[in-house]
């Protein structure tokens, strides 16, 4: 078995609506996770392959997609829990007279959701930015998940993703470390659903 792996740098924020300390093990019961924040990160792509081709497991090139997408979606964003009640009150119902449902809908690839302020009933973008220009900013700092955003998920979330896009090169994915800062990671390895 051969293993090889490439590096994605970025900064992104979070917070875990979820998180809960036992009292037993905490030093506190400060639940700072809960709190808006966010992190320089790491993932760490690890492909393997029973064999070479062309003295390969696969071109670390194959991987500049992921870069690609990385800086489009999540870099310098907030990913959130679609699900968390703070959605709510980060969006209030209108601002500046306009109606937020008309500004934000919610649009949905197959990695998460965003907001689509380019089709919208007061004119797309282009009037959003003319009437409120810092709102179109702030709308498109979010990344919408369907999971609560820790480094365990946010891990498998990249796993499921790269081994899905990989496929038709015939790499398999072994592993994603998802690294929140340089002490802090989480492995989430797919090797158990094996037979």
């Amino acid at each position: 078995m051969w293993k090889i792996s490439k590096s994605f740098e970025f900064n992104y924020g979070h917070r875990i609506a979820t998180q809960e300390l036992n009292k037993e093990f905490a030093l506190d019961q400060q639940c700072k996770c809960k709190h808006l924040h966010g992190h320089t990160a790491s993932i760490e792509v690890c492909l393997q392959s029973n064999e070479l081709k062309d003295g390969f497991v696969t071109d670390f090139y194959h991987l500049n997609w992921l870069k690609e997408w990385i800086n489009k979606n999540i870099d310098h964003k907030f990913i959130l829990d679609k699900n968390d009640l703070l959605v709510g009150m980060l969006f209030k119902d209108d601002y500046m007279g306009m109606k937020m449902d008309k500004l934000m809908v919610l649009k949905d690839d197959k990695m998460g959701s965003v907001f689509d302020v380019g089709d919208n009933s007061i004119g797309g973008r282009g009037a959003l930015e003319k009437s409120v220009p810092h709102m179109c900013d702030y709308i498109e700092s979010f990344y919408f998940v369907d999971f609560p955003p820790t480094s365990e998920c946010l891990s498998k979330w990249i796993y499921d993703f790269v081994a899905e896009k990989m496929k038709p090169l015939g790499v398999e994915v072994g592993s994603v470390t998802w690294y929140e800062s340089p002490k802090s990671k989480s492995v989430y390895s797919g090797d158990y659903h094996k037979e």
